[in-house]
């Protein structure tokens, strides 16, 4: 498929791929299908995506990352799940002790190797984070984490949460799409944090440089950046992203929608979100929000991944790229 930096994305929804409440599930996946990612085969698509435990006895949750093939004959009506969780969690006090979220997995021959973000609990925001490397020996079905700590979190330029790491691989270089917390915002409830996007690159895809700047321009006076996913196409690099307002956006027409920007060179990027036309549905499991996109590419067609309301709690959705 050609497209250049010029060309509009046009997105027919194919409906809602996977969802916490269709029937016959794995019993450790509850209330939340979120922040899909994937890898390629021949004859499937393995969709990587984030679940959650039942709350704990303080009403809290932990995340794990599984997995589920699809795309058999082309199709994404059928799917099979991981037996289980692929990733274990942390020890005490490591950096991922109460969550995996998100998981970007990425396939260079026989190697598969994952950037993830660690969950933490702290006691003034609900929670932090930092990013992990995980690699596999069984072709992406279980992973291990590369060590106890992980490979990017909060420094003197970036105090906050660092997250929502995407893990990609161009000219001979991992680049590691993620975004950084400028603040927290107080409210009536609990704090909300607010993130820009950023950029590293690696030549071992475990020593990182951050380029430490924001790579995105923003719209909104207070918005809140996420899931930067890029791919190369028609000589051009195009990043899917998504943005929303920086409080009161749960349940609104605040929450997440879609951006778009493009770039020549990977590092300095130009926004236009009207060139993509992925949305909200007038009524549905996507009526109030879409967010997390992930693009790829299947069978000479290409694909967006996304959640729908809730972040998660009606689970994921796809849509097709228009050919022309």
């Amino acid at each position: 498929m050609t497209r250049s930096k010029e060309s509009n994305f046009r997105w027919t929804k194919l409906g809602n791929v996977a969802s916490p409440e269709e029937p016959g599930l794995p019993s450790w996946i509850n209330d939340y299908i979120q922040a899909p990612n994937s890898i390629v085969h021949k004859d499937f698509v393995r969709v990587y995506f984030c679940t959650r435990e039942q709350k704990d006895n303080d009403g809290r949750y932990v995340s794990r990352v599984a997995f589920f093939d699809t795309g058999f004959d082309g199709s994404f009506t059928e799917k099979k799940y991981s037996e289980s969780p692929i990733l274990n969690l942390g020890s005490l006090g490591e950096f991922d002790e109460f969550g995996t979220y998100p998981f970007s997995a990425l396939k260079l021959g026989e190697k598969v190797i994952a950037a993830y973000g660690g969950w933490t609990r702290s006691e003034a925001t609900p929670f932090d984070v930092s990013i992990g490397m995980a690699t596999s020996d069984s072709q992406g079905i279980n992973f291990q984490r590369i060590a106890l700590g992980p490979i990017l979190t909060k420094s003197l330029n970036e105090p906050f949460v660092i997250s929502s790491p995407k893990l990609r691989f161009f000219n001979g270089k991992y680049y590691l799409f993620y975004i950084a917390g400028t603040k927290w915002i107080p409210t009536d409830s609990k704090p909300d944090p607010i993130y820009r996007i950023r950029c590293a690159t690696s030549d071992n895809g475990i020593d990182w440089t951050k380029l430490d700047r924001n790579i995105v321009s923003s719209i909104l006076s207070d918005e809140a950046q996420a899931s930067p996913d890029v791919i190369y196409f028609g000589g051009v690099y195009h990043m899917f992203f998504c943005y929303r307002h920086g409080i009161d956006f749960r349940d609104n027409d605040r929450g997440y929608r879609m951006g778009y920007a493009y770039s020549n060179d990977l590092l300095n990027w130009t926004r236009d979100d009207q060139r993509s036309d992925l949305t909200i549905s007038e009524y549905g499991w996507d009526s109030e929000s879409v967010s997390y996109p992930h693009v790829f590419e299947y069978m000479e067609n290409i694909y967006m991944l996304y959640l729908g309301n809730g972040i998660g709690r009606t689970g994921i959705g796809i849509a097709k790229l228009e050919q022309g």
